[in-house]
């Protein structure tokens, strides 16, 4: 099961290289505005010349059915790539699956296996938002240019072999504390996506020309649309990352160690990004506040989950360095 596991989590980061592959396709050849004006054309139109675009039509008079656009180039390439997103999420699935098998444990006990189920998380948030929101399926290149990166990192630098949990992880805890850490982590990671992408296009619309903010000229959906996205998401992914860092893990704590705070810097990291995103959401809710402004502090707050997660188990020592737990 452990040799398998691995196999399909070479299969998964293939999959997921091939789904960006495509998504890039449709970004780069298709119709710039082809899935944006697809979402919003309406169902029918007044026969005849001349006929407002937004006239009401009476109801003796007769109307024709729009016929949608012959789907082109651009268009196949976004539709494989989706096809591939939904494929690699289920090789996902099953790397996870065969690895929890293996180690006959749930599989998130160490930095690898950690990495593993947060862009399991994600990677599912995002086909949900696909299957909801089509008309962002643009956005699809820099999610899976994402996944892609960090399933490469787990390889190439957390990989761990199969084996059973450090004495200190044997508690109900690790589910729930590591459980609702793993859900948010792979919900901020998403919302990292349409943040980025706002700014670029958000600066794009205001006249900035110089990169990366040219890359919003190929981007359909209004700036608007993705900075509610943005704000969805971190919404939703708050309230669950408080529970696991800063309700579930200082019980934990208190249980294993004797203390609810130590000043571990696992801990003082996981506060940093809870202060982090709770001034994200306050500028969010503040109307002075430029929602650029607030959108940057959301992307910092990514950064430092990236920091959480590889600075502090790789060059750090604390009670928390389960970077290679499992040996």
């Amino acid at each position: 099961m452990a040799e398998l596991s691995n196999q399909l989590m070479a299969l998964t980061v293939l999959a997921y290289l091939a789904a960006m592959v495509c998504y890039a396709g449709e970004y780069a050849f298709g119709k710039r505005s082809r899935i944006g004006k697809a979402a919003a054309r309406p169902a029918r139109q007044l026969v005849g010349a001349g006929a407002p675009a937004d006239a009401e039509v009476p109801d003796d008079v007769p109307v024709q059915p729009v016929s949608p656009p012959k789907p082109g180039r651009g268009e196949w390439s976004g539709r494989i790539a989706a096809v591939l997103n939904v494929l690699a999420l289920v090789l996902h699935l099953g790397t996870l699956a065969t690895r929890g098998i293996a180690a006959d444990r749930m599989p998130w006990g160490n930095m690898y296996e950690y990495i593993l189920s947060a862009t399991f998380v994600g990677s599912a948030v995002w086909v949900g938002v696909l299957l909801r929101r089509p008309a962002l399926r643009h956005l699809g290149l820099f999610s899976s240019l994402a996944l892609v990166v960090l399933l490469g990192a787990a390889a190439l630098v957390a990989y761990t072999p199969v084996g059973p949990l450090v004495p200190a992880l044997h508690s109900y805890w690790f589910i729930v504390h590591v459980s609702t850490v793993i859900i948010s982590s792979g919900i901020f990671l998403i919302g990292a996506v349409p943040a980025l992408m706002f700014v670029i296009k958000n600066g794009y619309d205001e006249g900035r020309r110089s990169f990366p903010y040219t890359l919003g000229k190929r981007v359909p959906t209004p700036a608007a649309v993705l900075e509610r996205l943005t704000f969805r998401l971190h919404a939703f992914a708050f309230p669950l990352f408080t529970f696991g860092a800063l309700i579930a893990g200082p019980l934990w704590a208190e249980a294993s160690w004797g203390r609810y705070w130590g000043w571990d810097p696992k801990e003082v990291w996981a506060f940093i990004s809870w202060i982090v995103y709770a001034a994200y959401l306050h500028a969010r809710a503040t109307p002075s506040v430029k929602r650029t402004v607030a959108t940057w502090i959301a992307l910092f707050g990514f950064v430092t989950m990236l920091m959480n997660l590889f600075g502090v188990n790789l060059f750090f020592e604390g009670l928390h360095s389960y970077a290679n737990a499992g040996d």
